[in-house]
This record gives structure tokens, C-alpha cells and sequence, in this order.
């Protein structure tokens, strides 16, 4: 039977805790050998996220089984969970030289260029696994219905949100780019909308405090909020209607945002598709204009 909606939200606030936070609390519940991985962990958290359960057990000097029950002293259903619940708490902990250390001890000799589209290969897969397709379904339906529809997207997430914003002002006249660079700014960009409009934002580690000011700000003033983001720990997961999770990884001080493009052009196509009578009638008209004013390179025959 399906656990209860209650103990769903029980145990996602259980995984969402700050490990190292959990860690401290149960110390002196750890027998000899768990310390001695607990204290591993709370001085190298960055190397230790990335270590198999092995290779942790030998650093430590104990078994890999010990590390396993470890993981489940946490509350953890095995040492994969509580692996990936250290990664999440470190990607937006890290700084960009802590990054850069991780990322070098993790390839080690390996082919760089291997290793890192075989990563971002691995993301949109995942990405594709785990999709809440309900969600991506409404959010654009909420989008191709939006009396306005504001973007937001800053830092490295800008890139995502101005491609999304090139071909949705293809689709649409009433697109609003916000690329402010205060707070204030990003508010004020904000200070119209309401209940018939959709705030689509863009954030992924380490997340962007203006960006999750401004969801906050949109869903209180009653528009449907649709968040871009990597997983249900992200601070826009708390705020967005629709939370559309596409998994990223850090290559180095580069933030890896492949799969979150690949998820962006399905929305629009899935957006597109819902309009697609008018779609034709735009592209007819931007056609001519394209001919008219020489916009593209003619291909030589």
C-alpha cells in the first residue's frame, strides 16, 4: 500500500535535512567504526559525496558493510540515498575552488571529454525517467492560457532563459524577460502581474536568491508559478505550482545545464503543438519578413 500523504511529506522533509546537521545529532549513537565515517564526512563532505561506499569503507579503514548500515542508522533505504542526499546539500554549499578540487578528483586520468558528455547523456536520461508528466502537461497549458508570461532566469540560468524567451516571443506577444540586477529591479519588472499570468523561473546550484524572491513574490500575488530546476530540495520547489525537475551536474566551476535545455525545447514543442493553427499563420508572416530584409543567408546551390 502507498504511504499516506502525510508520511510522503514526512519522509521527503526527512531526506530533504541538512545530512551533516543529521550527522551531529546522532553521533553518539555511532558505534567505533560509523564515527570514524562520520567524521570523514563532516571534514571532507565535498570528497565524500562522490566516494562509493568501498572506496569510503577504505579511507576510513572500515567495511564497505559498515558503511552501508551507517547509511541506514541515518534513515536512509541504502548508501546510494543517503550518497545522493550528500551531493544535493554540497552543490549549493560548495564554493567555485572547492568545485574545481571536486571535480579534478573525480575525473582523476580520465578523458575529459568523455566523462563529461557521458555525463550529460546520464542527466537527460534521468531527466526523462523522472519527469512529473501531469505537471509538464499543465504547465503548458498554464503557459499557452497566461494573460502574461515573465521569465526569469539569472546567473549561469540566463543562457536557458533567454532561449526560452527568443522563441516564445515567436509564439507570443505578451512575453516579459526579467534580467534585472538588484532585487528591487526584479520586483519591479513583477509589479503587474497577477492571477491570469504564469511566472516561469529558472534556478539551478547554486540557486539564485533573486529568483526565488521573485517565485515567491508571483505566487503571492496569485500567478500560476512554473519552476525549471534540478530536484524537490531546490528553494523553488517549495514556491512553483508546477515544478518541472531536470537533473544538472557541476563539470568543474561549470554548472553542466544540458538536460535542463533539452527539457526547455520540449515545453516548446509541447507549447507550439497546443498552438499550432496559429503557429503556422506566425511563421507564414515572419517567413516574408525574414525574405524581405535579407535575415538569413541564402544556401548556395
Amino acid at each position: 500500500m502507498a504511504p499516506s500523504r502525510g508520511l510522503r511529506q514526512e519522509m521527503i522533509e526527512h531526506m530533504n535535512r541538512d545530512i551533516l546537521a543529521l550527522i551531529h545529532e546522532n553521533m553518539d549513537t555511532f558505534s567505533k567504526g560509523q564515527k570514524r565515517i562520520a567524521n570523514y564526512i563532516l571534514e571532507s563532505y565535498d570528497k565524500a559525496a562522490f566516494m562509493t561506499a568501498s572506496k569510503l569503507g577504505k579511507r576510513v579503514n572500515v567495511s564497505e558493510s559498515t558503511v552501508v548500515r551507517f547509511a541506514a542508522e541515518l534513515g536512509y533505504d541504502g548508501y546510494p540515498s543517503m550518497q545522493r542526499s550528500l551531493q544535493k546539500m554540497i552543490r549549493n554549499r560548495l564554493t567555485s575552488v572547492q568545485r574545481i578540487e571536486v571535480a579534478n578528483d573525480r575525473m582523476g586520468d580520465q578523458d575529459v571529454l568523455d566523462m563529461v558528455l557521458q555525463s550529460d547523456i546520464d542527466k537527460i536520461r534521468l531527466t526523462l525517467e523522472e519527469i512529473d508528466r501531469e505537471s509538464f502537461d499543465r504547465a503548458a497549458d498554464a503557459i499557452v492560457n497566461a494573460k502574461r508570461i515573465y521569465i526569469i532566469g539569472l546567473r549561469s540560468s540566463a543562457a536557458i532563459a533567454t532561449f526560452m524567451g527568443f522563441y516564445f516571443n515567436l509564439l507570443f506577444d505578451n512575453v516579459v524577460m526579467i534580467a534585472a540586477n538588484t532585487v528591487s529591479e526584479v520586483l519591479e519588472s513583477l509589479l503587474r502581474v497577477g492571477e491570469e499570468d504564469v511566472v516561469i523561473g529558472i534556478s539551478f546550484p547554486r540557486y539564485s536568491s533573486r529568483a526565488v524572491q521573485a517565485m515567491s513574490f508571483a505566487r503571492d500575488r496569485g500567478a500560476t508559478t512554473v519552476a525549471i530546476t534540478d530536484s524537490e530540495v531546490s528553494p523553488l520547489a517549495s514556491i512553483a505550482q508546477y515544478t518541472l525537475k531536470a537533473r544538472s551536474d557541476m563539470a568543474s566551476f561549470v554548472d553542466s545545464l544540458v538536460a535542463p535545455l533539452s527539457l526547455v525545447n520540449a515545453l516548446l514543442v509541447a507549447v507550439s503543438r497546443k498552438k499550432n493553427e496559429d503557429l503556422s499563420k506566425t511563421f507564414e508572416s515572419l517567413e516574408k519578413i525574414w525574405e524581405e530584409y535579407g535575415v538569413y543567408e541564402k544556401t548556395l546551390e
